[in-house]
């Protein structure tokens, strides 16, 4: 996922990333977490699928929390797409949303503690 992908690369742990993870039916946590450097990562890639996993929580109930997926802003990613655009906070009727929640660098120091 993007927004993981962009924590390995914020923290200067690769210079490129892709992060999948798979569920199976029933269970919360991944069954599997994948990270890929395309060899131009400063740790191997296993090291840092454990770290993702330690510093991330990738339940679908953490992902909808982190991401604040609860509170929709469909017209604010409805036009110039809605990737590649900096997060930020204002305030809609009388309450304050954040927008491209997921494209936040918030956990880069949490994966380099991590990993030490």
């Amino acid at each position: 996922m993007r927004w993981v992908a962009k924590n390995i690369v914020a923290a200067k742990l690769a210079r490129a990333a892709r992060c999948r993870w798979l569920y199976a039916i029933g269970v919360a946590d991944p069954v599997s977490v994948m990270v890929q450097t395309f060899g131009t990562g400063t740790v191997p890639d296993g090291r840092l699928e454990a770290a993702v996993r330690e510093v991330f929580d990738l339940t679908p109930r953490g992902i909808i929390t982190a991401l604040k997926l609860r509170k929709p802003i469909y017209s604010a990613t409805s036009a110039y797409g809605h990737f590649g655009r900096k997060p930020y906070s204002r305030r809609v009727d009388g309450r304050v949303v954040d927008f491209f929640t997921w494209e936040r660098t918030d956990k880069a120091q949490a994966l380099i503690r991590a990993l030490r």
